[in-house]
C-alpha cells in the first residue's frame, strides 16, 4: 500500500520549550521525511511490494549479509522510523508510568543506568542511525544501536523507544554535541506514556 506522510502529533514549534525547533521539525518531518514516503512510493511502484505493508516490506526487503541495503528498505525503514519518532515524543514531559520505570529498574538496575546505556549506544553509533529501547525475543528489555535505517523489525525485536541519530535530527538546535542531543531527548522530549503503552502491549 502507498506511503503516507502522517500528520505530526503536536504542532511544529510544540517541541521548542524542551530543546527541538520549530525549524528542526520542518526540515525533518515536511522535507527528510517526506522524500523517504515520495521516493519509496516510486520504488515499490510496478512491485511485489506495491500492495504490502510497510511491516513486511521492511522484513521482506532486509538482508542480513549485505553492506548496503536497497532502496525500497532504506526508504521503507525511514519511513516507519519517523513514523515512530513523532510519536514517542510529546511537549508535556509526561512522569514516567511506574510499571515502565519497574521494568526499567528491572532490566537495567535503573532508570538512570537505563538513561546512561541508550545514551552511549547513540553517541557510540558510528555515522547514521539510530539507538532503540526494544524487548527483545526473548522478552527482556534491551538497549540496541543500527545503521542508517534498519530497525528492530529487522530482528523481530519490538520497539519501545528510537532516537534518530542522523545528523539532520540534532544539528539546527545541537550542532555537532549529539551526546547533549541524547541527554535532552531522554530529559526533556520523550512521551513516557507512549513508551508505556508500546510495552502494555508486548
Amino acid at each position: 500500500m502507498a506511503f503516507e506522510l502522517p500528520d505530526l502529533p503536536y504542532a511544529h514549534d510544540a517541541l521548542e520549550a524542551n530543546g527541538m525547533s520549530k525549524e528542526t521539525l520542518e526540515f525533518h518531518h515536511d522535507l527528510h521525511h517526506n522524500a523517504y514516503v515520495t521516493n519509496g512510493n516510486k520504488l515499490i511502484a510496478g512491485t511485489e511490494w506495491e500492495n504490502k505493508s510497510v511491516e513486511d516490506i521492511i522484513t521482506g526487503t532486509y538482508n542480513k549479509s549485505a553492506v548496503a541495503q536497497s532502496g525500497i528498505f532504506n526508504n521503507a525503514s525511514q519511513h516507519w522510523n519517523h513514523a515512530q519518532f513523532w510519536e514517542m515524543m510529546g511537549p508535556s514531559g509526561q512522569k514516567m508510568p511506574s510499571e515502565l520505570e519497574a521494568r526499567l529498574k528491572d532490566g537495567f538496575g535503573s532508570v538512570e543506568k537505563f538513561k546512561e546505556e541508550f545514551s552511549a549506544a547513540g553517541a557510540g553509533q558510528f555515522g547514521s542511525g539510530w539507538c532503540w529501547l526494544v524487548v527483545d525475543t526473548d522478552g527482556t528489555l534491551k538497549v540496541t544501536k543500527t545503521e542508517n535505517g534498519v530497525n528492530p523489525l529487522c530482528f523481530g525485536q519490538t520497539t519501545l523507544l528510537g532516537c534518530d541519530v542522523w545528523e539532520h535530527s540534532y544539528y539546527i538546535d545541537f550542532r555537532n554535541k549529539r551526546p547533549v542531543y541524547l541527554t535532552n531527548f531522554l530529559d526533556k522530549l520523550v512521551n513516557w506514556e507512549n513508551v508505556a503503552s508500546r510495552l502494555a502491549s508486548t
